[in-house]
């Protein structure tokens, strides 16, 4: 798929990640949807972006508003033959803290949001795919999801988080071995470390001791360099029912 053919939907894109694919792919020529929950960052977003980006107040965990949501995008961009999906949540806490077990509806919260949410939009997203006309090898769509490389490796305290990127990483195969039958791929992407708002404020004693966890090359990973590897993706159409870790050779410890 050439980049300047993509209309593309892509969760979580307002900011961080997400709004990293799509200065990527604005920047190739294609057209994006950004579906977020935060409206005030998409203003900025979309002006940034320029007219070939459209925004849709989205909740990933809502089958309808997803639904809804994914057609409008369709219309709006007159197709839709890419679904990325970045938006997450950290759903830090251990499983016994110090104010007891965690609560269930914490566990749940964050496997909704990143393993749910994924899915999802995966389902919705590739619906409306198989209608498309096929391209070279008869391709129709692709989907690439955001895993972590927390779903090997999970720290003390990354239960919930772990637990929903490794069902993100457990389901690629699968989808991508059904959706074979109309031409469309399936990928996920796993993160290391990355800058990201979230690390945003961050003491500077932390964030370099991060950083120097590292191997190669001892800092934080640029949101460029994952909208390098989702591009990537995008256009190579071997690569389908498997997860890429982009982390510096990084392996997290226990804690």
């Amino acid at each position: 798929m050439q980049l300047d053919q993509v209309k593309a939907v892509i969760t979580g894109g307002v900011s961080g990640l997400g709004l990293a694919v799509a200065r990527r792919l604005v920047a190739s020529g294609a057209q994006v949807a950004l579906l977020d929950v935060n409206a005030e960052r998409a203003q900025a977003a979309l002006a940034e972006l320029g007219g070939t980006a459209h925004f849709f107040r989205t909740d990933v965990t809502s089958e309808e508003n997803v639904a809804a949501n994914l057609a409008a995008a369709q219309a709006a961009m007159g197709g839709l033959n890419a679904a990325i999906s970045c938006a997450g949540i950290l759903g830090a806490g251990r499983v016994l803290g110090k104010d007891g077990p965690m609560p269930l509806k914490n566990f749940a919260g964050t496997v909704m949001v990143n393993l749910v949410g994924s899915f999802n939009v995966a389902k919705g997203a590739a619906s409306l795919m198989q209608h498309n006309a096929a391209g070279d090898d008869g391709e129709r769509g692709v989907i690439v999801n955001t895993a972590s490389i927390a779903a090997y490796e999970g720290q003390i305290g990354q239960a919930a988080y772990s637990a929903s990127k490794g069902g993100v990483v457990a389901m690629t195969l699968p989808m991508a071995r059904e959706f074979a039958r109309i031409g469309v791929r399936v990928m996920a992407v796993a993160p290391g470390v990355f800058h990201t708002p979230m690390v945003d404020g961050m003491p500077e004693a932390i964030y370099q001791s991060l950083c120097a966890q590292v191997p190669y090359p001892s800092r934080l990973g640029a949101p460029a360099e994952f909208a390098d590897a989702v591009a990537f993706i995008l256009q190579n159409r071997y690569m389908n029912g498997s997860v890429v870790r982009i982390d510096g050779a990084i392996r997290l410890q226990p804690k």
